[in-house]
């Protein structure tokens, strides 16, 4: 057994559950660089979790009941060139779930959360491609010592502009949660970059909903890429 990990309200998805891109990012950051996160429960808010390490992996579980799973792995995802930061800045504007959200304060694009609490990612569709993108610039609170941003404000830029990758273009009336998260950070961006986060669909097998997603500087430099598989709830 290792330290325990909290979730702290303040990175939540749903209401009473951690953000899943967020706690994918706590434990894939024990692992190194690029890892696979799956969860199997809904991670407890303000609550300690047990990490339990082996070889390669690692192991979240509360109170005997597994939350989260990861091991060390590869990806070779090759997303698609940048937008440029004006692009995703318009695209951001036809955000689908700014008046509708199912959880409007969803540390990462929750529209009810406040510049500097959540990350305001708002993806849209960007005209002429088959991906969703939105500006993103960290807040200093996000940033260790060195003035970098921790690897799981990363992982949890990568969570729901991958899900936008999909709802934009195909539907996004239905509930969503994420299954598994795959990441892999080239770098890490400083607080108050503008960034451009870039989401696409790489289909759909039943309920479950594959994407990818992106991070690159506002120069289009890639910094980090995920793929995700999310699970519709119908």
């Amino acid at each position: 057994m290792g330290n325990a990990v909290i979730i702290a309200r303040r990175f939540r998805g749903p209401p009473d559950s951690g953000n899943g891109g967020y706690t994918c990012g706590r434990v894939g950051a024990l692992l190194g660089r690029t890892a696979e996160v799956t969860l199997r429960s809904p991670p407890p808010l303000d609550r300690p979790m047990d990490v339990e390490r082996g070889e390669g992996t690692v192991r979240l579980s509360e109170d005997g009941r597994l939350v989260a799973e990861a091991r060390v792995a590869e990806l070779d995802l090759v997303p698609p060139p940048a937008p440029t930061l004006d692009e995703a800045t318009k695209a951001s504007a036809r955000f689908p779930w700014r008046d509708e959200h199912p959880y409007p304060t969803c540390f990462v694009c929750g529209p009810k959360r406040a510049p500097g609490d959540g990350l305001c990612i708002y993806p849209g569709a960007v005209p002429g491609r088959d991906v969703a993108a939105a500006p993103f610039v960290p807040d200093a609170s996000l940033a260790d010592e060195q003035g970098l941003v921790r690897p799981e404000f990363v992982w949890a830029a990568l969570d729901c502009p991958s899900w936008f990758g999909f709802g934009c273009f195909h539907t996004s009336d239905v509930r969503v949660l994420l299954g598994r998260l795959t990441a892999r950070l080239d770098a890490l961006p400083r607080a108050g970059d503008r960034c451009i986060a870039v989401g696409w669909s790489l289909g759909r097998e039943g309920r479950k909903i594959l994407a990818g997603s992106a991070l690159y500087t506002e120069a289009g430099v890639l910094l980090a890429v995920g793929h995700a598989t999310w699970i519709a709830s119908k």
